[in-house]
Formats: structure tokens, C-alpha cells, sequence
């Protein structure tokens, strides 16, 4: 189980991400404000975060970009999960420190096996 913040101005797809993993056995608290969520993020260190990128107040990858210069989050997992496909859109955020990037829409299962690859990944690098 993992403690997961995602950051989404869409409701409906807030719900929907929640729900999904909720059901695979994580705790999620969606956020629908950049600022605020980069504020929260800072405060309650999450095990992993997924952003948007078109976000009111900061956008995903300015909040990725903050994130990895701030000691105790640096190492924290970030998946990005947005409507911007593209090579140029995924290789911005791959360079900001992204840990992995998936384009909606998306299937449950897809999703569910990012996060747990994601924070797989991260165990083995710190430890």
C-alpha cells in the first residue's frame, strides 16, 4: 500500500484514478489545484505522485520540475498522466524528472501496473 497524491482539475477523472487505486490497494488523495498541491505535496511527502500537466495555478511539469529540488522529495516517484501525448510533450517531462509518463485515455489494469512498476522501481534505487 502506498500513500499516492494526484494532481487533476478533472473531476471525473480524479474519481476515476482514485477508485482504481483504491481498489488495487493504495491510499489517494486527489487535488485539483497546481499550487495547492505542490504546497501539500511538499508538506505530506507522498510515496508517489502522479500529475496532469494543464493544471490551474502551476502546471504538472512546473510542479515536477520544484519537486526535484527540494532535499526529501528529490527521490520521491513521479508518474505523469495527461491528455499531452507526443515525443516532445513526454521527453519535457521525462527530462524534468519524471519517472514515467501515461497518456489518457488509459485502462485501469495499464495504470494499476505504472504505479506498481513505478514504486517498485524506487524501492530497489534507495535502497
Amino acid at each position: 500500500m502506498a500513500r499516492i497524491i494526484y494532481v487533476e482539475d478533472d473531476e471525473l477523472v480524479g474519481a476515476l484514478v482514485q477508485q482504481v487505486l483504491t481498489d488495487a490497494g493504495h491510499l489517494i488523495g486527489v487535488i485539483g489545484h497546481g499550487t495547492l498541491a505542490y504546497e501539500t505535496i511538499a508538506f505530506k511527502k507522498p510515496d508517489l505522485v502522479i500529475l496532469d500537466r494543464g493544471l490551474p495555478g502551476m502546471q504538472g511539469v512546473d510542479i515536477l520540475s520544484a519537486l526535484r529540488r527540494l532535499p526529501g522529495l528529490y527521490l520521491t516517484p513521479i508518474l505523469m498522466l495527461t491528455a499531452k501525448g507526443g515525443e516532445d510533450a513526454v521527453e519535457e517531462a521525462m527530462e524534468a524528472g519524471a519517472n514515467d509518463y501515461l497518456v489518457k485515455p488509459f485502462e485501469p489494469e495499464e495504470l494499476v501496473r505504472r504505479v506498481d512498476e513505478v514504486l517498485k522501481n524506487n524501492l530497489f534505487r534507495r535502497e
